[in-house]
């Protein structure tokens, strides 16, 4: 993990650093799924993201602490931190963690990929800042006909609603995600990449356990080995050596080849929910994946192509 970021920031960096950061943060995310899957039958959500929260938010404070970057002054540079912590962090990762209860791993990793999807609606249709292309529109749809073949999927796979409402929940936080994008796109361009993921953590953890106090009587600790090993790595490698890597790569590649990593998680998150916990592999799994991962690239490579095309310190 120090070899990301003392190695980022060296002038010569050996070839293969950022790719394998990039497929590393790809791995680490993309299994997370099946690592709340597995907390989460011990656990409640609010306890399990504020463990994950909490340890991450550790593990930057430390590396905070040994790079002594700049750090915000007044209110006015920590609030966004502390709404970024809320939409970017707490309640997207809550949404997910909260609908993993009622619907597969699998199901959540390409649901929540929906993302960049998102991303373009926003970009483009709120803020108008982004060209809405007949092309584009047709990713969206083709994205959108793949969530709704999961979600038909776990809605036949439970005796009640209940499948469809987690659906729906993890397509929210990747809508939260979206919005969390934009926003610290647009509210926070001056503070350390490491303080802002640091502070995200730490006011995501904050909420979390104030939230865990309410719900659930307090955080609660997690007993069963496997439980522990998934809160552990939750919260040290998928919270914090990803945000590392992740903000090495937006250092290094600009947050648009960055966000690419998206491509990573279906592929990752319904093969190890079948292989490791045994969930269903169908057509329509198969068929839904397919659609929102050629939704995704239809929407983002276009994108791409545009950008690349605007001088790099514009990018970001």
């Amino acid at each position: 993990m120090d070899a990301c970021v003392s190695l980022g920031e060296m002038s010569v960096r050996p070839r293969w650093l950022l790719p394998a950061a990039f497929v590393l943060l790809g791995l680490i995310w993309g299994s997370s799924f099946a690592w709340i899957k597995i907390a989460v039958d011990e656990i409640p959500p609010a306890s399990l993201v504020a463990w994950r929260m909490g340890l991450g938010a550790a593990g930057m404070l430390a590396l905070l602490a040994i790079m002594r970057p700049p750090m915000p002054r007044g209110t006015r540079e920590w609030l966004p931190l502390v709404v970024l912590g809320a939409i970017n962090a707490a309640i997207p990762i809550f949404l997910i963690s909260w609908g993993e209860q009622f619907v597969d791993s699998g199901t959540a990793a390409v649901l929540n990929s929906l993302t960049p999807i998102f991303s373009l609606l926003i970009a483009g249709v709120a803020l108008r800042v982004e060209p809405v292309t007949a092309l584009r529109v047709g990713g969206l749809v083709l994205g959108f006909i793949g969530a709704a073949l999961l979600a038909s999927r776990e809605l036949d796979l439970r005796a009640d609603a209940s499948g469809l409402i987690g659906a729906g929940a993890v397509v929210l936080a990747a809508f939260s995600y979206a919005v969390g994008a934009s926003y610290a796109r647009h509210r926070i361009r001056s503070t350390h990449r490491y303080v802002v993921a640091g502070g995200t953590l730490g006011f995501a953890a904050i909420g979390m356990a104030a939230l865990a106090l309410i719900t659930d009587g307090g955080v609660i600790l997690p007993t069963q080995a496997d439980t522990i090993v998934a809160v552990a790595w939750l919260g040290l490698l998928g919270s914090f050596v990803a945000y590392v890597c992740f903000f090495f790569l937006i250092e290094h590649l600009g947050a648009t080849v960055a966000s690419m990593v998206t491509y990573i998680f279906p592929v990752v998150g319904v093969g190890l929910g079948v292989l490791l916990l045994n969930e269903r592999m169908d057509v329509r799994l198969v068929a839904g994946t397919v659609l929102v991962m050629i939704g995704i690239v239809v929407v983002t490579l276009r994108y791409d192509a545009a950008v690349s095309r605007v001088p790099s310190g514009a990018r970001e």
